[in-house]
């Protein structure tokens, strides 16, 4: 039953990730932490593992969306390579951070970011900037920002990096694709930092904090569901879907945080 459990986790995450354009770790982790919790072997480490798991997905998953956006020639390489020391030192402080605050103030921090995302939703996206780019040391130290919080959070970055760039003027889908190119090193810098870090042990198989598993469950049918997500948004509102899913992280804050 458990692999069910992870392989619609995955449909779900990968379905969104295509269907909304956003990171499957928002969905990901409070399933996951949802799961681990009610398995005795993972309760007390449970929303570490699920950002952890969720970082880890993303060497699969985002692979593919970033080898696409490459073909369009989408991708701001050089921004790119600026941001890169940033993301990557933010994302092994972020794993460093969640291991050292604990599962209950991790727990906390991804409530109060599911709330501050899911009221963003519902208001609605702000209008895009003209603003330059800033310097070298700048950006560097926003990708140090968002690689931290990214890794802390088991997300992509993709709801930080894309506002930041479209507030510097950059267009929709270079943005997109940028955040993309982003993701990839906060996922490899963020899972190894897991894996160091973990507790091994749990009688759960995991390496570190990663959940084998589920990663196998999650990574293998969210690489199907994001198709679906593509191919629905082109019959549907996502607009209101994205209201949906507003609703869907204000929940699942509130459960969070009072649980």
């Amino acid at each position: 039953m458990i692999w069910l459990e992870y392989a619609l986790a995955g449909l779900f995450a990968g379905f969104l990730a295509g269907y909304l354009g956003i990171g499957g770790g928002l969905v990901l982790v409070p399933v996951l932490s949802w799961l681990f919790s009610h398995d005795p072997a993972t309760a007390d480490m449970a929303v570490q593992m699920a950002v952890a798991t969720s970082l880890a997905t993303m060497l699969f998953t985002s692979m593919s969306s970033l080898l696409s956006h490459q073909k369009h020639g989408a991708i701001l390489w050089p921004l790119v390579k600026q941001m890169l020391p940033g993301l990557l030192a933010g994302a092994l402080l972020g794993s460093i951070i969640a291991d050292g605050i604990g599962n209950t103030a991790l727990g906390y921090i991804f409530a109060v970011f599911a709330l501050v995302v899911g009221l963003q939703m519902l208001r609605g996206g702000g209008q895009p900037g003209d603003r330059p780019l800033p310097g070298r040391f700048m950006i560097a130290g926003t990708g140090l920002g968002i690689g931290t919080l990214s890794s802390l959070l088991g997300i992509g970055g993709g709801s930080m990096t894309v506002p930041w760039l479209l507030w510097h003027g950059q267009k929709v889908q270079k943005s997109i694709a940028t955040a993309a190119a982003c993701g990839y090193p906060i996922a490899v810098a963020g899972t190894l930092g897991f894996v160091l870090l973990g507790d091994n042990q749990t009688s759960a198989p995991a390496l570190g904090y990663v959940h084998l598993q589920a990663l196998a469950g999650v990574a293998l049918f969210s690489v199907f569901g994001a198709p679906l997500g593509v191919a629905a948004v082109h019959r549907s509102s996502p607009l209101l879907a994205k209201r949906f899913f507003a609703v869907f992280l204000l929940v699942v804050a509130v459960k969070m945080i009072f649980r």
